[in-house]
């Protein structure tokens, strides 16, 4: 594949910010999950649009694969590079380059986090509310199309994305959509790649929806006897039409996880994480008042106000620590996370035999989930030497996909397909995996962007 010739090409380009160093290679070989690494041949970082125009360059002149790498908290493999090639780090691309208060919007480079971008909002009144949990960047987002604890009530990237800059696998760039809040024209071509995953070309800049902050928030936290009412709670809160930010489910094991790892005294029960928005702290107390009234009306108990912002982040952030506070359970462990997503009425039927399921299993166990759309996680702390434990985990998941599948969901309502979800795209696809596969040829005709990811090209 004439690699140093490569390497040459792409040092004369980027200089030191191109490497073939083992230790770059191996911190690029993964993201946050138990899938075998895929190790790159080159580490690029760039620095413009530019640059990653003249990366994809080289990488066309010499039949490499390309693969976007950002904070690297992805859960399905959408990083490994499977087939070597080029990685292709964004976090150097990490310029706010525009904010636009009286519009409501920003353009900033793929590998600004959302941390850094809500730190750049400070004193405008705008925030970017997506959140997935980790720190991850906003290209990595856009690609995987992520979504996460306030998508019930601000959407997710889909609905928060308002154009792009995209670097083709032969290195030309292309710019799709605008600043309009709404367009008829012609293909939307942003809303094609957000989600792509890396395989259709490499997001550079991204233009983003932002919403004002509230005048008032609160937060509160409920537990309940059971997982059906603390679902069910959650159910008629969206069918009521209560405005709440957020509606997050812990399961009574991951309860006890993140008291655990984060110092916390929940009590040991199925719990309920809300958080209200609102224009005064008499209408967040309204709602969180008739959030109160249903839970008692389904057995909740342990009601627990957090009205000031560092209570709110104490608990939020033991909301957030779940992945690590289930990955502490087993020291020396992997943490095999995966989710799905159903229509509200059929979610607690789903979680609740997902739960039946895994009372069996070899190793801890443990389910969140961001419930007032739909979707869960179950998250379970293996050991990826031991086959029995894979092969179990493998039924588990299995098992849990098709019944959502079968129950008119999703295999993924936010991780994403990555290598990891492929087998099941082509259950719920069908014969639209192949108009899938028409798009990916019209954009990547060599099958260089991210390849053996979302679906399997002729001559895999």
């Amino acid at each position: 594949m004439h690699l140093a010739e490569a390497l040459g090409d792409l040092r004369s380009l980027l200089g030191g910010r191109a490497s073939a160093a083992m230790a770059q290679r191996e911190q690029h070989s993964r993201g946050e999950s138990y899938h075998a690494p895929g190790l790159p041949d080159i580490v690029c970082f760039p620095q413009s649009t530019e640059e990653v125009g003249g990366v994809l360059k080289i990488a066309a002149r010499y039949g490499l694969p390309v693969i976007p790498f950002g904070a690297g908290t992805s859960v399905e493999g959408q990083v490994n590079a499977i087939r070597g090639g080029i990685t292709v780090d964004m976090r150097e691309m990490n310029r706010v380059l525009r904010v636009s208060p009286d519009d409501m919007d920003a353009t900033v480079q793929a590998g600004v986090t959302r941390k850094q971008l809500n730190k750049a909002l400070e004193n405008t009144g705008l925030a970017f509310f997506i959140d997935p949990g980790a720190d991850a960047t906003i290209g990595g987002m856009t690609a995987t199309r992520a979504s996460g604890t306030t998508a019930i009530r601000y959407g997710t990237m889909s609905a928060n994305v308002l154009a792009l800059t995209v670097v083709l696998a032969d290195g030309r760039v292309t710019a799709t959509g605008t600043r309009a809040r709404k367009s008829s024209a012609g293909y939307d071509l942003t809303h094609l790649f957000v989600g792509s995953e890396g395989t259709l070309g490499v997001i550079t800049e991204v233009t983003l929806r932002l919403h004002p902050l509230p005048e008032a928030v609160s937060a509160a936290v409920c537990a309940f006897g059971t997982v059906e009412d603390a679902v069910r709670t959650a159910i008629e809160a969206i069918q009521l039409g209560l405005p709440v930010a957020r509606i997050e489910f812990l399961d009574d094991r991951q309860v006890d996880a993140v008291n655990r790892y984060s110092k916390t005294s929940l009590p040991l029960l199925p719990m309920l994480f809300f958080e209200f928005h609102g224009a005064s702290a008499h209408e967040v107390d309204d709602q969180a008042a008739m959030l109160r009234s249903l839970a008692d009306e389904h057995g909740g108990r342990d009601f627990q106000w957090a009205r000031e912002v560092s209570e709110r982040e104490v608990l939020w952030k033991a909301r957030h620590d779940a992945y690590f506070a289930t990955l502490a359970l087993r020291p020396g462990a992997s943490v095999w996370t995966t989710d799905v997503c159903v229509p509200i009425s059929r979610l607690a039927e789903c979680i609740s035999e997902t739960r039946r399921d895994m009372e069996g299993a070899p190793f801890p166990a443990t389910m969140v989930g961001h419930v007032g759309d739909g979707n869960f996680h179950v998250l379970y702390a293996i050991d990826v030497r031991d086959a029995g434990e894979m092969a179990a985990a493998d039924r588990l998941t299995e098992r849990m996909v098709l019944r959502a599948l079968e129950m008119g969901g999703t295999c993924t309502g936010e991780h994403g397909i990555g290598s990891g979800k492929m087998k099941y795209l082509r259950v719920e696809a069908g014969a639209a995996l192949e108009a899938m596969r028409a798009v990916k040829r019209a954009f990547d005709p060599e099958n260089r962007m991210n390849p053996g990811k979302i679906v399997v090209m002729d001559g895999e």
